[in-house]
């Protein structure tokens, strides 16, 4: 643990992605984690011979020689790779009235709208065809090739000159919010209480709170890879990550709980710089460069001093938005008769509410689908979820009776699915916002910040302080697997010479 060049705070997925792809630069770098297993919202547990995803279970671009998803291109540079299984329908949406199928080919999806409202199905490939350009121009510049400090400049316009000039007729898009892009191309109503659920179960914001740039790119994404779940479930990623920050030389550290990032004041008056992280058994650790992939609140709150950061700066930062925490339901059962089951469905009770009302909107997966070695033979895993707030949760004596009736949502979701689920169950687990907390140590529990488009930025990895940086789902560019790789990538490329990045890139 001595001459570290890197600590890490938190192995989520972002928090690898910065370790490992800094590793694979050459850094000496070794990774926090709290908990007892990698992976923060996306690690996988195991229950009675079942395995659960404790967050994500949608994927795409996970496999194929030109993928645009920022996990595949880090572990292409870690020299690591997945397992998949391709599938389509890539879900199934569940509506009062309605339940049809999702597909990744764009016409075949047209084709399913116009089954209820065929002018609407027009309008949706207007809507589609007006962020798709975006799209295109975006498609060309790497991930992998992004940082998050002025030196981008020149990369770009001295690499991608002509992905830029692409961009040049759609650059009104990348700040705008795909409802005024919906405004502007869809009058049916039934139209734009999809786009409002597309937009909700991507960055948990309807259209007007969500950005043009991240529909664009889901839409451009699923019609052109394939859309896949990794054998092994969320937690394969967890793992590939993990063997490639092993194998450039960097180190995971489980169980190591950070208790606080030490700062010392610089020679400039106001000038703090980062020293290193002390952990909960009284162990430091130094290094000149920290970066923490806990959420803003609690790097902000609980891992640095009052008198670390400036006071404004501090307001501002802790007064950012959260998007409610969630109940989750994690079941094994019986599978008899089960053989036509898909794997994703989203379920919506009650049409006259908002699709934002906790318990309104329920996501499931049933990832045994694509990987039997999921669950004990002859059965499933299913996980359902749904939005629900931190405020009024306490683990007193109504905590049990509460966490019942709230799951009850769920179950009647599930019921869409599997009219005789309740009879099927032999493993039951209901998780609250205050498990989310507890075991993902995020404030709240929150999925993470609600910015909306046009009323602010997600910040990038730098901070106030010399030497700290942060990735995760409250930085750039957001919410979501491919984002939080993403962040890794901008802040290791950060921390690093473009010549390196461009070499890299070379030998890939």
């Amino acid at each position: 643990m001595e001459n570290l060049d890197v600590i890490v705070i938190g192995s989520g997925i972002g928090g690898l992605t910065a370790a490992a792809l800094l590793a694979r630069y050459g850094k000496r770098v070794v990774v926090c984690e709290s908990h007892t297993v990698p992976g923060g919202a996306a690690h996988s547990f195991k229950r009675r011979g079942f395995e659960f995803d404790s967050g994500p279970s949608f994927y795409c671009g996970l496999t194929g020689a030109k993928s645009l998803n920022p996990v595949k291109q880090v572990l292409d540079a870690l020299g690591e790779s997945l397992q998949t299984v391709a599938y389509d329908p890539l879900g199934h949406y569940h509506l009062p009235n309605i339940s049809f199928p999702v597909y990744s080919n764009a016409e075949r999806y047209c084709q399913e709208i116009a089954k209820t409202t065929p002018k609407g199905a027009r309008e949706w490939k207007r809507f589609a065809d007006r962020l798709l350009p975006l799209y295109e121009a975006m498609k060309d510049i790497p991930s992998l090739a992004l940082r998050a400090d002025w030196q981008l400049v020149p990369v770009l316009v001295g690499q991608y000159l002509p992905s830029l000039l692409k961009m040049l007729p759609n650059l009104l898009l990348v700040q705008s919010s795909v409802g005024s892009v919906m405004d502007a191309t869809v009058k049916d109503t039934w139209v734009r209480q999809l786009i409002d659920l597309e937009c909700f179960l991507l960055s948990g914001l309807k259209a007007h709170g969500t950005i043009a740039p991240e529909v664009a790119f889901m839409l451009g994404e699923r019609s052109r890879t394939s859309v896949e779940y990794p054998v092994g479930g969320s937690g394969a990623i967890v793992k590939a990550l993990v063997r490639g920050l092993e194998r450039w030389g960097g180190e995971l550290l489980l169980g190591h709980h950070v208790e606080q990032i030490l700062v010392e004041k610089g020679h400039g008056a106001s000038l703090r710089g980062v020293t290193g992280v002390r952990l909960k058994n009284g162990q430091t650790l130094t290094a000149p460069v920290v970066i923490s992939n806990a959420s803003l609140w609690d790097t902000y709150s609980h891992l640095l001093q009052p008198e670390d950061l400036p006071p404004s700066f501090c307001k501002t930062a802790l007064g950012t938005p959260v998007v409610d925490s969630f109940m989750h339901l994690h079941l094994g059962i019986r599978a008899e008769n089960l053989e036509n089951l898909t794997g994703h469905h989203v379920v919506v009770h009650d049409g006259d509410k908002d699709i934002t009302v906790p318990g309104n909107t329920c996501m499931i997966s049933i990832p045994s689908v694509w990987d039997a070695t999921l669950a004990p033979e002859g059965h499933h895993v299913v996980h359902a979820y749904t939005l629900e707030p931190f405020t009024g949760w306490e683990r007193n004596d109504g905590y049990e009776q509460k966490k019942h009736s709230k799951a009850q949502s769920l179950y009647r979701a599930l019921e869409r699915i599997i009219p005789d689920i309740r009879e099927r169950v032999v493993l039951e687990l209901i998780g609250t916002p205050l498990t989310h907390a507890y075991y993902l140590r995020r404030y709240c529990g929150t999925y993470g910040p609600a910015i909306e488009a046009g009323k602010g930025m997600f910040p990038g990895p730098q901070t106030p302080i010399q030497g700290l940086y942060r990735v995760g789902d409250s930085t750039m560019p957001g919410i979501g697997v491919p984002a939080v790789a993403a962040s890794g990538i901008l802040c290791a490329n950060t921390l690093i010479q473009p010549r390196q990045t461009k070499e890299l890139l070379k030998v890939l």
